[in-house]
């Protein structure tokens, strides 16, 4: 098979689809793997480092996608890139597609066959694709959070573990999930007063656990979401539905009566985000303000850090990569219904019922698109 990797065209975005020891994996398999020049430049990888591990390098993402029968990326295509998919090309990435209309449409249009890495699952009902940029985005949370504070962003001026005699800032985390409780161990290990919310009394037991009563556990009713959320200094969202967009759970009134200068990191934005008052921002300009409350809403938060984002990413997309290079894409679906729950768009359908549902399209039993 021929696998391209074009270089990330969104902003800010200096991840790449595989690092050059993937690439060698695939080599070794006798697959031809097609770089675009400069594509891994953003991580400290030269085109010289891909020839090495045996690629070919192209010019431009034009020739790259033309001749890939599959193409492997980081974030989801940007409309010129959507453009130059055609009918039967395998698409692995991330999508996010039930919030982005306009991004399903192209995919529609395009006929591809396109997975997925968010609604990739795992024998034990998690997402395995998804959670180690979950787990650095959850770090980051913290960081950002504590940047927003600061006065010359906006924020109330705060010190986010406070200093002897002062007391430290409240922060509050919706979701116990992979974001939520990396999003705790930054928070605490820097002396904040932490509590996470969730509907899972398991999760709450487990964060108990975890941080050994560190963290307070709230099970997270409307009442409780909403006297927390009042009286916190950063807000963390980490709120998440495989494939659906994000609930909206902290609400427009609730923006208004947080404390002036608070913070709101959204990790959900990608999904739409679980702030009503939410809408994506870029690296290059991060934060706005509602109501006097910052908000962080960056779509692509591990973009920031590339180097750690690409390696943690492909330690978990690598298997899969060479399975669908090895089998095909329709026998490696049908052989592992995992991967068959990352198939999003094939042949002009929808094929995830969360995405279905969340843009008004009627799904189609991946199995049947596949028997098609």
């Amino acid at each position: 098979m021929i696998i391209g990797i074009p270089k990330e065209i969104k902003n800010h975005e200096y991840r790449v689809g595989m690092t050059p020891a993937s690439v060698r994996e695939l080599v070794g398999h006798a697959h031809i793997v097609l770089v675009e020049t400069n594509a891994g430049i953003g991580i400290g990888f030269t085109d010289d480092d891909y020839l090495a591990a045996g690629a070919t390098v192209l010019a431009t993402a034009a020739e790259v996608f033309a001749q890939a029968d599959m193409i492997v990326k980081v974030k989801e295509p940007q409309a010129v890139e959507r453009a130059m998919l055609r009918e039967g090309q395998i698409l692995f990435t991330y999508l996010h597609l039930a919030p982005d209309l306009a991004q399903t449409q192209d995919l529609i249009k395009s006929k591809a066959v396109c997975i997925a890495y968010e609604t990739v699952t795992d024998a034990r009902g998690g997402l395995p694709l998804l959670a180690p940029m979950s787990e650095v985005a959850g770090r980051m949370a913290i960081q950002a959070g504590a940047r927003a504070l600061e006065k010359s962003c906006g924020g109330r001026g705060m010190l986010l573990g406070g200093v002897p005699g002062v007391a430290p800032a409240k922060v509050v985390i919706i979701g116990g999930g992979m974001v939520g409780t990396n999003a705790a161990q930054m928070a605490v290990g820097l002396g904040a007063d932490v509590t996470v919310l969730d509907r899972s009394v398991d999760v709450l037991r487990r964060v108990n656990a975890q941080f050994n009563g560190a963290v307070k556990a709230v099970y997270s009713t409307v009442d409780a979401l909403e006297q927390e959320v009042l009286a916190a200094d950063l807000v963390v969202g980490g709120v998440l539905v495989a494939g659906a967009a994000a609930p909206k759970l902290v609400t427009k009134e609730h923006i208004k009566n947080m404390k002036p200068g608070s913070a709101i990191v959204d990790v959900a934005i990608d999904q739409g985000g679980c702030v009503a008052t939410s809408k994506a921002t870029t690296h290059d300009e991060p934060t706005y303000i509602v109501d006097e409350v910052v908000h962080y809403c960056v779509a692509n938060m591990p973009g920031a850090v590339p180097r750690t984002s690409t390696f943690a990413l492909n330690n978990v997309t690598l298997p899969f990569i060479v399975r669908l290079a090895n089998q095909g894409y329709k026998q490696a679906l049908l052989d592992d219904v995992h991967l068959l729950n990352g198939l999003n768009v094939m042949n002009g359908q929808v094929t995830n019922q969360s995405v279905a549902d969340a843009l008004g399209f009627t799904a189609v039993n991946p199995l049947d698109a596949l028997s098609a």
